[in-house]
């Protein structure tokens, strides 16, 4: 199981653990809170009700007194209350007195009158000056449907110590029962949204860790595949704590391996330079000819521009090499890079009798990213072209839409890349021959053009053309 899986059931399980079991005793509370407060009202209503009926009680006309009268209009009486959404329509309470003995004097309902109900709780517990109420099923033998019943004690109005008799308010249980149960569903409604909400945060903490934690196993797999990639965004959290560390890791590693690599390749590629100046410096200290010495001269002169352009140009592309990303971004017009390329070539090409001809893009199409390095790829590219082209050739710099692409095209007239050479010709310090002077250069400029199109999400090609010669195709996003 993948890790954002168990962390979101990780916390939906405690989460929805929790909102169960408060759910639950919430719902379970809710009954016997219900029934202790219509108790509570109860007792109001039976303390109030023993008053009244103090003085019909003492005077021996219970049943058929004041009253009894008021409490039978009050029966009468067509509510037309709205509890909630519940409709209230009459009186629920039913009131029973009985006298010390604990016989039934008196009953709203008519039907237990005379009865004994001195072992009832009620009566029994109030005779005996406590508090008495009691839960008996409405229908004997039915404990499904309940009545509660609170008594209170009937005092002689001239003597409050002296107990008459003793009033029970009585109420069925289900007539607070619809009460019950819109509670309960309120209860459960809200607990659902409370659970379905957890559920959604859960989703969005374990998507939020989840992301932060894949954008970091994709770096650590780049990197360990060697490849250049940013750093991950940084976050104030241990895992860009853990990205920066990373990311540090990666630049010493990178940079110690980074260097060794590029020691040993300088090191190789000046070996062959400083061979053949060490020996032309040789022979000059011997007697030459005038002639020999201004070619062995010469062969120093050469070597030691060698030197330099690699040098120039490893520096150059390991630059570029050790970003992941482009420092520098800006909006830039293809045709003004075209432009700028070709400027200071005059000298180049008429030393070789060559025209370049500029084709400006056909709309105003532009590229994001650094205009330095774009620049230099493409005087590399312009410098390449110039170099394999025969005298009095043609070099054509133009710019074509391929699809949500522009390619930047140098075209020339030489002889072509060789098949043996083609799958090798962006390697570093590999070299053709220049067809003019037999000379090889340091093999860094097209690494360096393909290092830069990566950076700015592009590539670049070097193909043959049907109708002779080469083209350099640089590929860039179009914004």
């Amino acid at each position: 199981m993948r890790l954002g899986m168990r962390l979101f059931l990780g916390f939906f399980l405690i989460a929805g653990l929790a909102a169960f079991f408060v759910m639950r005793v919430f719902v379970n509370e809710v009954k016997p809170g219900v029934r202790q407060a219509m108790e509570s009202t109860l007792v109001d209503a039976a303390n109030v009700l023993a008053v009244m009926a103090a003085d019909d009680m003492k005077a021996g006309r219970i049943r058929d007194g004041e009253f009894a009268r008021r409490l039978t209009e009050a029966g009468r009486r067509d509510l037309k209350a709205q509890v909630w959404s519940f409709p209230k329509r009459h009186l629920d309470y039913r009131v029973t007195i009985t006298d010390t003995r604990g016989i039934v004097v008196y009953d709203t309902a008519g039907r237990d009158v005379g009865r004994d109900n001195s072992r009832w709780n009620d009566v029994y517990r109030t005779l005996r000056g406590e508090y008495g109420a009691r839960s008996s099923p409405e229908t004997p033998g039915d404990a499904s449907r309940t009545v509660m019943h609170v008594a209170a004690p009937i005092r002689d109005p001239a003597d409050d110590a002296r107990l008459i008799g003793v009033l029970t308010v009585a109420q069925p249980n289900h007539t607070i029962d619809p009460f019950i149960a819109a509670s309960q569903r309120a209860i459960l409604r809200q607990g659902a949204w409370l659970i379905g909400l957890s559920a959604l945060i859960g989703v969005l903490i374990t998507w939020w860790l989840v992301r932060g934690i894949r954008r970091l196993n994709r770096y650590a797999q780049a990197v360990s595949a060697g490849e250049p990639v940013p750093p991950p965004e940084p976050r104030r959290d241990e895992i860009g704590d853990l990205g920066q560390a990373i990311e540090d890791m990666r630049r010493k590693l990178e940079g110690k391996a980074y260097v060794e690599q590029y020691v040993q390749s300088l090191t190789h590629e000046m070996k062959s330079p400083l061979a053949a100046i060490r020996g032309a410096a040789e022979l000059l200290q011997e007697p030459l000819p005038e002639a020999d010495r201004q070619r062995f001269a010469r062969n120093i002169h050469t070597q030691e521009q060698r030197l330099t352009e690699t040098i120039d140009k490893l520096l150059a592309l390991a630059e570029v090499e050790q970003h992941g990303w482009l420092q520098k971004r800006e909006r830039l017009d293809v045709g003004a890079l075209m432009a700028q390329a070709a400027q200071g070539l005059e000298g180049k090409l008429a030393s070789r009798q060559l025209q370049l001809q500029v084709v400006p893009p056909a709309e105003a199409w532009a590229v994001e990213g650094d205009a330095f390095l774009l620049r230099q790829s493409l005087s590399n590219v312009l410098d390449n072209a110039i170099a394999f082209s025969p005298a009095g050739g043609i070099i054509r710099l133009q710019a074509q839409a391929d699809g949500e692409r522009v390619q930047v095209v140098v075209a020339d007239q030489g002889q072509g890349v060789p098949d043996y050479a083609g799958a090798r010709v962006f390697e570093r310090f590999y070299s053709l021959a220049r067809p003019d002077t037999g000379q090889r250069s340091s093999g860094l400029g097209l690494p360096f053009v393909r290092e830069v199109m990566r950076l700015h999400g592009g590539d670049v090609a070097l193909r043959n053309r049907a109708e002779g010669g080469a083209e350099a195709v640089l590929s860039l996003p179009r914004v």
